[in-house]
């Protein structure tokens, strides 16, 4: 058999033994309910019913069920429209490192192959098992982050979800070494998302559904894995032709880290705000600032906020914000917008919320600058703060400020975000038709045992 480049190898190694430990098995169940929970938000939302009604997927048969609907389709297609949307409103859980991302995005080609092989008499999995295969999906995409900056290269974080999902997923169809190292290769091969639409003057709503894309492509080269079993096994290291050379430029990928259960030990939660994760603790400052200067907005002649580098790259923006993907990833907005209205939800990011002048008028007022320290603990991986600090200044010279380092959803601070998770789920039920107490039932179980993952699936769908 032809060597395989390490990292392929690694991946494949640890996708096909690993087994969790009960304590991060207890931690992916959170998360695989927090991820449920933003799926049912997005549906409220024009364009994601618009994209549950595209016509070749309505038209199209298959038995796999669709998050939060009645739609039946094909394992790929879910895949697609279940990991858009638990991605869809930037409110799932997040990991931050040289790349950042949502492992949660992997869910959607998990779930879709679970329930496609069990309709099929294929394979049936138990709900425990699916919160294993979400630890290793995690771990493979979020230890990948921690070494290498995907972004700098003008890549999107959504080429190491085709990754994860496709390893779980070969896994997952028949724990065959060899096709499961076919799966990843192809996945290193596949075109790779730009960033393009992640950034000014392109962004736009396709950050919402990259990841859900990404995943389909995953299961659908996992599919063809299946029956052709040809891998590339120098994917990555191929001089002229492989991943690195094509993509990576002076930074080649690396992975030398020992693959566990990391990841998902120390995931990020959205709790608080649908915002992007970096601009988290900044809104939690503001908003504490709107309780000091509700009376004293018009008196605001300046505004700064600190920010860690991957901040200053990724979320301050100045000029026109176009549109909610624009806005929901613009730190100056969100800071400005939680100042005057003393809230971040959802609808913050509309044209009408946008159309206030004073946003505007207050963000020329904004200076935005990179906290050296901040960026630095933001790296170590002992801290992996977020730190945002906002300073307002007074047209009388009064000075007020607020630092935060920790999201609420960060492990620091998780047993004080444990209620505020249960709540999200709660809420997020609220208008869709749905068996509210069952699933709560569900959410509310220690023991994974009793748990029956197509019990849930039945019903999270109409």
């Amino acid at each position: 058999m032809a060597l395989f480049d390490p990292i392929i190898e690694k991946i494949a190694n640890y996708t096909l033994t690993y087994e969790a430990q009960e304590a991060s098995l207890q931690e992916a169940k959170t998360c695989f309910f927090d991820s449920l929970g933003c799926a049912f938000l997005a549906l409220e939302h024009k364009k994601v019913k618009d994209f549950c009604n595209i016509g070749y997927i309505k038209d199209s048969s298959g038995p796999v069920r669709v998050i939060g609907t009645d739609i039946k389709t094909n394992p790929v297609d879910a895949a697609f429209l279940n990991g858009s949307l638990i991605r869809w409103l930037d409110f799932n859980d997040t990991w931050l490192a040289k790349e950042w991302g949502h492992p949660s995005d992997n869910l959607g080609a998990i779930i879709s192959l679970a329930d496609y092989l069990n309709v099929k008499g294929i394979k049936e999995y138990s709900f425990k098992e699916i919160l294993n295969f979400m630890v290793i999906a995690h771990e493979i995409q979020g230890c990948l982050a921690i070494e290498n900056s995907l972004n700098r290269q003008g890549l999107d974080h959504v080429a190491l979800v085709k990754v994860a999902s496709a390893s779980v997923a070969s896994r997952m169809m028949s724990q065959d070494p060899n096709k499961l190292r076919a799966a990843i290769s192809n996945a290193f091969i596949d075109g790779q998302s730009l960033r393009t639409y992640r950034h000014f003057p392109n962004t736009g709503a396709r950050k919402s559904w990259a990841a859900g894309d990404a995943s389909a492509k995953a299961l659908k080269q996992v599919f063809i894995s299946e029956v052709s079993d040809e891998s590339y096994p120098t994917a990555i290291s191929e001089k002229n032709w492989g991943f690195n050379d094509v993509l990576m430029g002076d930074s080649p990928l690396t992975l030398e880290r020992d693959l566990s259960s990391y990841v998902m030990d120390n995931i990020l939660y959205k709790v608080s705000f649908p915002a992007e994760f970096h601009a988290q603790t900044a809104a939690e400052a503001a908003l504490k600032l709107n309780m000091q200067l509700s009376d004293k907005l018009e008196e605001i002649d300046k505004i700064i906020i600190e920010t860690q580098e991957p901040g200053m790259r990724i979320i301050s923006k100045e000029g026109p914000l176009t549109n909610y993907a624009d806005r929901d990833h613009c730190i100056e907005y969100i800071v400005v917008w939680c100042l005057l209205n003393g809230i971040l939800d959802s609808d913050s990011y509309s044209d009408d919320s946008a159309s206030d002048p004073r946003i505007d008028a207050l963000r020329e007022k904004t200076t935005t600058l990179e906290n050296k320290k901040y960026t630095e603990i933001y790296y170590d991986l002992n801290h992996r703060a977020i730190p945002n600090k906002v300073i307002v200044k007074l047209n009388s010279g009064e000075e007020f400020e607020e630092e935060i380092l920790y999201p609420l959803g960060h492990k620091k601070r998780r047993e004080e975000a444990t209620s505020f998770l249960r709540e999200k789920f709660v809420n997020s039920m609220d208008n869709i038709d749905l068996d509210k107490d069952k699933l709560i039932d569900f959410y509310d179980i220690d023991d994974l045992d009793s748990i029956n993952i197509y019990k849930i699936l039945e019903n999270i769908t109409k």
